[in-house]
């Protein structure tokens, strides 16, 4: 994200609200805005499919950010992701996620594509994540604060998983990937470590 200060805009120059994206609701109407394939100001319409979405992305040359694989050593996670089915294709990270009422909800970031022989995009499939306008408000609010983002990074991405203990099975949060430079890696996680408890809690799945 970056932040701009624009001085003495024009009247018509209005800054787009904020909406609380912890309230948003599975079903609930979404427009995307974006730049897909050079094709300026282009709108798609979808749904909110699913919240608190945890997904890894990886960054590749002159390309958005994609849904990294599973077996992936790379890339950053986002816990917290919101899952919509309106089209984001290449071109559309960064631009805007709004709600019917025009109030942005979410900055789009990711697509999940099928993968093929050259490891290129092969566009959208109709799941596309964004993240949520709480989390970017909250990264425009420490730039324009202290000029950098600081924020806790784990460095791992999860899926539900079992594993036996004490001969008896038990559901957890199994490590799909790690990077390696992260806290998680320094650490000694691994992937297939499969999380069962911490202190107190008990993890039942991936998105405990």
């Amino acid at each position: 994200l970056a932040v701009i200060r624009v001085t003495n805009p024009p009247e018509s120059m209005k800054p787009m609200r904020f909406a609380n994206s912890s309230k948003l609701t599975v079903g609930a109407p979404v427009m995307a805005v974006g730049n897909p394939l050079g094709l300026s100001g282009s709108v798609t319409t979808g749904i909110i499919s699913a919240l608190n979405r945890p997904v890894t992305t990886m960054s590749r040359d002159d390309s958005d950010d994609v849904l990294g694989s599973y077996d992936s050593s790379s890339g950053v996670v986002v816990t917290n992701a919101i899952q919509t089915s309106a089209a984001i294709n290449p071109g559309n990270s960064g631009g805007a996620l709004v709600n019917a009422n025009g109030e942005l909800v979410g900055i789009n970031s990711s697509i999940a594509s099928l993968p093929s022989a050259d490891r290129s995009q092969s566009g959208n499939i109709g799941i596309g994540f964004a993240i949520p306008s709480n989390l970017a408000k909250s990264v425009a609010d420490q730039i324009i604060r202290t000029g950098k983002v600081t924020h806790a990074f784990l460095g791992i991405s999860v899926r539900d998983a079992a594993a036996v203990k004490a001969g008896v099975k038990v559901r957890g949060a199994g490590i799909a990937t790690v990077i390696p430079s992260s806290a998680a890696g320094k650490a000694g996680l691994r992937r297939g470590d499969v999380i069962t408890r911490i202190d107190d809690t008990d993890i039942a799945s991936g998105e405990s």
